[in-house]
């Protein structure tokens, strides 16, 4: 019977506890503490996004060579004609490897 009356009033004490918290929890705002750091991400995102946040006067050439340039264009254009083929384009995403789907010997599959 005692072990009874021990946990009825830990679990009172413990609802009773829970209640407090609640009810404390409610008059707690943590709007400042978001309006304090509003937009942040979205300014982290964009300073990631910048390549060269130097002056433009910088000595510091970036970029590649006429050539080159040329090159990567003409292999983008050629790719772009001519697309290689795919193996078949109702299957996506499967791969090509292993047997062939058939039916174990002696089965006629009816």
């Amino acid at each position: 019977m005692k072990t009874v009356t021990t946990m009825m009033l830990r679990c009172a004490a413990f609802g009773a506890s829970g209640a407090v918290c609640l009810s404390l929890a409610g008059c707690m705002s943590s709007s400042p503490i978001w309006d304090a750091h509003m937009g942040e991400a979205v300014r982290n995102v964009m300073h990631a996004q910048i390549v060269h946040p130097g002056p433009p006067t910088d000595d510091d050439t970036r970029g590649t060579d006429g050539r080159a340039a040329v090159a990567a264009m003409n292999n983008y254009d050629k790719s772009l004609r001519t697309p290689t083929p795919t193996a078949s384009p109702f299957v996506i995403g499967v791969s090509s490897g292993g047997a062939a789907m058939s039916p174990p010997s002696g089965d006629t599959g009816q």
